[in-house]
């Protein structure tokens, strides 16, 4: 069978007209997009990829404005960071309360970890001014909107305290530490180029992966930084990694990774006005569980540390997430961006061949451990590959949104093994160098 024959039969199989719930006309242009995503895969680099509109076309003028690469060595970093965490809508409307409570529990996770006095620094939506920013359903099911209520709340989400906050960083002379940046709130894409969109400060301020990029290269040259980003289309940011945060230049000086919801022309699910955090099932709240151990409702959950080295590293927490968040998100990390953006047809032709168990024998732990529970979920033959699994498929294992997700993880999964053998393997030390900075970066933990 032809590769692009084999191509559609996936796509096909994904259904994300299913997988989304989204209207008609809507449906068409993520799937469109999705589709433009995978076929980018193995198309040549720079080719354009079909969009959907942005959502907020009140601010879509904004983006009509819109190598050698010197690697230094990195080691994970295992030191209490510099927490920064930026949260909240840009306006009322689009300030659910969700949002308000990812915050607290973030908080929650810092508690159960141990931390007693972590250097947190929280801007939120319109901050301390007693304005009723958030909106929330009462048990009458009426809309209302209430004050913020974060025990530390440093102030609104601005780019003015985000400078503000380098500043004090740049004139701390404590002992240098890492830098961890959680974003929850939302994001909007950029139609007129993916790799460039960008998160939504209070006011309706967009800051794009570009001006994000360029506001942290006013620290240190040798800072640490993580990210982690929960809103609609933030794997875009997966490029903050580079100059200007364009793939096309060079790796910032700065060590950078982060964590992403979802890949950068798809929205994500978690933001809403009701009140009970036991529906809550978004990226962030599996992610702080798995790097915490404690759910968002308080509840232990299993283990995370799969290379059992005795702490639980981003990069595993991340793993967690793609187990545990049962929506629609694809979630992806820098590396894993990273390796995609590498694969060509034959890499796919590969791909859909391979044993499965092939890739499962070479996987790192915590790879290992996500594509061991989706092929246990499917009941797959590890013995085959991903596409002749695919065609045993029944009705009722793919009859929900997460499970049409977990189908499309796997694919994933199995495709960032695959490539990231084949970077190993290769004469480039450049490329190598590239990928272990990245891993050793996204292998950092908070303790």
């Amino acid at each position: 069978m032809k590769n692009y024959q084999k191509i559609a039969i996936v796509l096909v199989s994904i259904s994300l007209t299913g997988l989304l719930g989204k209207s008609s006309s809507t449906e068409s242009a993520v799937n469109q997009s999705f589709q433009g995503w995978f076929l980018n895969l193995i198309q040549d680099e720079g080719r354009k990829l079909p969009q959907p509109p942005v959502q907020n076309s009140a601010i879509s003028h904004f983006f009509s404005q819109a190598t050698d690469k010197s690697i230094e060595d990195c080691e994970p970093k295992t030191s209490e960071p510099n927490f920064l965490v930026l949260a909240g809508g840009a306006t009322p409307q689009s300030n659910e309360i969700a949002l308000e409570k990812n915050v607290l529990y973030f908080q929650r996770t810092l508690k159960n970890m141990g931390f007693k006095s972590p250097s947190t620094s929280i801007f939120f939506a319109n901050g301390n001014n007693g304005e009723a920013s958030i909106r929330y359903i009462d048990p009458q099911r009426n809309q209302r909107f209430k004050v913020p209520n974060i025990p530390g709340l440093n102030g609104s989400s601005s780019l003015k305290n985000i400078n503000g906050w380098i500043d004090n960083i740049n004139q701390n002379k404590e002992a240098k530490k890492p830098i961890f940046l959680y974003f929850t709130g939302h994001g909007i894409l950029n139609e007129r180029n993916s790799d460039n969109n960008a998160l939504m400060l209070w006011n309706n301020t967009p800051v794009t992966v570009a001006k994000l990029s360029n506001t942290l290269d006013k620290l240190p040259q040798d800072s640490h930084i993580v990210t982690m980003m929960a809103q609609c289309f933030s794997g875009s940011f997966a490029n903050y990694i580079y100059q200007d945060g364009n793939p096309n230049q060079p790796l910032t000086k700065q060590t950078r990774c982060g964590f992403f919801a979802t890949i950068k022309t798809l929205p994500s699910v978690g933001c809403t006005p009701e009140v009970n955090e036991a529906d809550y099932k978004d990226y962030s709240s599996s992610f702080f569980a798995g790097l915490s151990g404690v759910s968002r409702i308080g509840q232990k959950v299993a283990s995370a540390d799969y290379n059992q080295d005795g702490r639980i590293s981003y990069s595993e927490a991340h793993a967690f997430a793609k187990i545990d968040e049962k929506t629609s998100d694809l979630p992806v990390s820098t590396s894993e961006v990273w390796l995609q953006q590498k694969a060509s047809e034959e890499d796919i032709n590969q791909l859909f061949n391979t044993p499965i168990i092939e890739l499962q024998k070479i996987a790192r732990p915590q790879q290992k451990y996500v594509i061991d529970s989706l092929v246990s979920l499917f009941q797959f033959d590890p013995e085959k590959s991903y596409m002749e699994n695919l065609e045993t498929l029944q009705p009722y294992q793919v009859a929900t949104t997460a499970q049409q997700a977990y189908k499309i993880r796997l694919l994933m999964e199995l495709l960032n093994v695959r490539m990231e053998q084949k970077v190993r393997q290769s004469d480039n030390e450049q490329e190598i160098a590239i990928l272990e900075r990245l891993i050793d970066c996204e292998s950092s933990s908070w303790k």
